[in-house]
């Protein structure tokens, strides 16, 4: 597959990550995706304490999020997990998989906050992507 995007999962002197990239760099347009929550388009939530139901819910956010601005999950550099409960970032990562490829990950962060906007939500989500300019040329990520 080639990219527009570099990632390095174990720059020399770094432990390597197996959940996350450690850097990506890449050329091109940059999107920033607000931290998204586990609302359907109608402004309900989804997943009432269900920590899978609410990331299928943001990631499919993030998604639509993501092609508005004209990329894919291939073209995110970076999410940023806020969690209510860190314990819950396992059930995350699953869905995650479903939605990103495992051998192409962003750098992430992920963070335990004593409450959302709501207590019912139990993460958001945020994202930065790098979209390829068009004519731009490509190489192996």
């Amino acid at each position: 597959m080639t990219s527009h995007l570099t990632r390095l999962p174990a720059p020399d002197g770094v432990f390597p990550a197996t959940a996350y990239t450690h850097v990506v760099l890449g050329t091109g347009r940059f999107v920033a995706i607000s931290g998204q929550l586990a609302l359907d388009e109608g402004g309900r939530l989804v997943g009432e304490g269900d920590p899978v139901a609410q990331a299928r819910q943001v990631f499919t956010n993030l998604g639509r999020c993501l092609a508005a601005a004209g990329a894919t999950f291939d073209d995110v550099v970076k999410l940023t997990y806020f969690m209510v409960d860190i314990a819950q970032l396992d059930a995350v990562r699953t869905v995650r998989g479903e939605f990103l490829d495992p051998a192409r990950l962003p750098a992430s962060s992920a963070v335990q906050v004593g409450a959302l906007v709501a207590p019912e939500f139990l993460m958001e989500i945020e994202a930065y992507a790098v979209v390829a300019d068009p004519g731009a040329p490509v190489t192996d990520g």
